[in-house]
């Protein structure tokens, strides 16, 4: 099945903007990658910016999307047990969109959300997806008995960081994230049940 201009659009730019940065990037390079017209990327997306914004709004669906099939699969009878499949979810996601969260860490991105508010609009949506998942596993856990009295919250801020900064070693080849999912649930649960 053939993708339509649009999704082959999307697709080029994740992938140089992953590669080369946003401010690196040219619509002519979006162009010939494509094939499309810069006037028909222009049309799409009316310029770099809204691209940049349409690529994180997708990746915030697609996580949306994924994470409820995959919490659709399982049947998890604590919240700590949940907080761990989270934890798994989250090193797995990386993998198969591994362009994505390249883009996500990048230090540009970062410094766009200081100068645009809608870059920052939408970086805080996809990382407060996260947290929220975390942040209802851990209340499911207090409810439960499995996690102790903890700043839901906070917590779940302090397990993403940690999971988080874990991946971006990964993303960078400094370390391979898999090889410490062990410890990371490890290190979860003795912050999750010393409350």
């Amino acid at each position: 099945m053939k993708k339509n201009k649009k999704e082959a659009i999307l697709n080029a730019a994740i992938k140089l903007f992953s590669a080369k940065g946003f401010k690196e990037t040219h619509m002519s390079e979006i162009s010939k990658m494509t094939g499309a017209a810069e006037g028909t990327i222009v049309y799409h997306f009316k310029n770099k910016e809204n691209l940049f914004l349409t690529i994180l709004t997708e990746f915030q669906e697609n996580i949306v999307a994924e994470f409820a099939r995959y919490n659709k699969e399982k049947k998890l009878k604590t919240g700590l047990a949940m907080v761990e499949d989270i934890i798994s979810f989250y090193l797995q996601l990386a993998n198969s969109m591994e362009d994505r969260f390249l883009l996500l860490h990048r230090h540009e991105a970062y410094v766009r959300a200081h100068a645009s508010a809608a870059f920052r609009t939408h970086l805080e949506a996809i990382y407060t997806c996260f947290v929220d998942m975390f942040e209802r596993a851990i209340n499911l856990g207090k409810k439960d008995g499995s996690i102790g009295v903890v700043p839901a919250r906070k917590t779940a801020i302090i397990i993403f960081g940690m999971v988080d900064a874990v991946l971006r070693f990964n993303t960078y080849g400094l370390y391979n994230a898999g090889t410490l999912f062990n410890e990371l649930n490890l290190a979860s649960r003795r912050i999750l049940t010393a409350g």
